[in-house]
């Protein structure tokens, strides 16, 4: 079996709103055909205005409830802004479902890695549509069919620790069924399935690091060029035991 390799694109500058990021992709690495470019969800959403401050937002009673005496009212203002629902609340924590369908800790609105000091990153308002955006620029730019995926890091249910995981995808095969495939002593799989994009998130981010500002990360030699949207990944409601 072959391998297939990881590595991050060194000396991205901080990105701003309008920023090329396929040019700044293109000028420090020559892709090729089956690549697969990961970007942090805080690189595109910079680049696309996705960027609040604490102080445009006026708290509602029911943020600064939640906030109580340990967070910061106006952020769970912005969070109780993007989430589509509250799944989960123990002050200051709050679980939310995303306008995307994803579950997940603050409706993913994040407060690290900021471009400044009072200011929040919110999700990319369709990341399935940014990654699509994204690789079409690289394909014009360089001729190459490449995939794209959009990740961010989430925390997992019965599981200790985070892990990144797509939110966007484009040009790569989002899960594998396994279903009706045998095993080595002939049992048939009923309902297996691989979440490819979700394991090649976290390839990515053992290569990139968490701290150390690398926003795109390159995977070569793994052909997993198919169809699919990261969007596509949640369970559905009818199927949630836990809803």
């Amino acid at each position: 079996m072959s391998g297939f390799s990881v590595f991050p694109l060194t000396g991205i500058p901080e990105l701003r709103e309008g920023d090329d990021l396929a040019a700044i992709i293109v000028e420090r690495v020559e892709l090729e055909d089956a690549d697969v470019v990961v970007v942090v969800q805080k690189a595109i959403s910079k680049i696309e205005g996705r960027v609040v401050r604490l102080d445009d937002v006026e708290p509602s009673p029911r943020a600064i409830e939640i906030a109580g005496d340990e967070g910061d009212p106006r952020r769970v203002e912005w969070i109780l802004r993007e989430a589509k629902r509250v799944v989960r609340v123990r002050p200051p924590l709050v679980i939310c479902e995303t306008q995307h369908g994803f579950i997940c800790a603050s409706a993913g609105v994040d407060q690290s890695n900021t471009p400044e000091e009072g200011t929040l990153v919110l999700l990319p308002v369709d990341p399935d549509g940014s990654a699509v955006k994204l690789r079409d620029d690289l394909g014009e730019r360089t001729g190459r069919d490449v995939g794209v995926i959009v990740t961010d890091t989430f925390g997992r249910p019965w599981r200790q620790g985070t892990t990144d995981v797509a939110i966007g995808a484009a040009g790569v095969e989002v899960m594998r069924d396994l279903s009706g495939e045998r095993d080595p002593i002939g049992y048939e799989l009923k309902a297996t399935f691989i979440t490819i994009a979700d394991e090649i998130a976290g390839a990515a981010q053992l290569a990139s690091g968490k701290l150390d500002r690398m926003p795109v990360t390159i995977v070569r030699g793994l052909d997993v060029r198919g169809v699919g949207k990261a969007t596509d990944i949640p369970v559905p409601p009818e199927l949630d035991l836990f809803r």
